[in-house]
């Protein structure tokens, strides 16, 4: 499951609006966006990896302005960590990843007064990005945010909302384009008003739940502490391995 877990996530940053492929490593880039999440850098599982590759890449995100980043399955390249730390990264965190099959998914119930849909217009897709954005403290309803997600949304990808009876938006989540038939969920985040009513499992579940109706056979994730880790439990994902974050200031 590691490796392949690891070539989707490299197929995945293959797609990113910006590619840098350095040896053994490929980086995905956003030009509309510094953040760390959306800009950074995977090996490709079994490559050799030497110091000058790692220099290299370097120099590659710094002269793109972007801080240099990896996301990866530990197991995919042993011995890139010890390269990363001699280079100055710093680990950010260690993560399990967790992953859901049709047969293990869990149908959860969708509170009372709301409705779960896939945003089709660019004023849904907002009201998604600022509803998710306020439940992570942050602010993610640019015109950049919006094209992500129909982007996401027209390679395949799933996008999912949900609104009150009364148009107002209580969270949402996604799942990315697929990549050798599974896909990775992320973006849970339900508004402070609309919590511990179950709302984010009935989202995680039915996002999916949308996936394994499209074929795919695996949906994956990383929980963010322990309150989502029983969420995504409760639905059926279960752990299957570690991921690395590490960083160079």
């Amino acid at each position: 499951m590691d490796l392949r877990i690891q070539r989707s996530v490299v197929s995945h940053l293959r797609t990113r609006p910006q590619v840098v492929e350095i040896g053994p490593f490929v980086a995905g880039l956003d030009p509309d966006t510094t953040s760390p999440y959306l800009n950074y850098a995977s090996p490709v599982p079994g490559a050799p990896i030497t110091e000058a590759d790692v220099t290299a890449l370097i120099g590659a995100f710094r002269s793109a302005g972007r801080k240099p980043r990896f996301e990866y399955v530990c197991s995919s390249a042993p011995e890139l960590e010890e390269l990363l730390l001699a280079a100055g990264f710093t680990i950010e965190a260690r993560h399990q990843y967790l992953i859901c099959t049709p047969q293990s998914l869990t149908a959860c119930p969708v509170p009372e007064g709301l409705r779960l849909v896939e945003p089709g217009t660019d004023p849904d897709r907002a009201a998604m990005a600022a509803a998710v954005g306020e439940a992570f403290g942050e602010s993610w309803a640019t015109d950049a945010d919006i094209a992500r997600i129909r982007r996401g949304q027209d390679r395949g990808g799933i996008a999912l909302a949900a609104f009150t009876d009364g148009g107002e938006c209580a969270g949402g989540g996604q799942a990315g384009p697929p990549q050798d038939r599974l896909s990775e969920v992320g973006g849970i985040g339900v508004r402070e008003p609309f919590r511990k009513r179950g709302l984010a499992a009935a989202i995680t579940a039915e996002v999916a739940h949308r996936m394994f109706a499209r074929g795919l056979e695996i949906a994956w994730l990383e929980a963010g502490g322990d309150d989502s880790w029983r969420v995504y439990e409760r639905v059926g994902f279960i752990p299957a391995g570690h991921r690395l974050y590490i960083s160079l200031g």
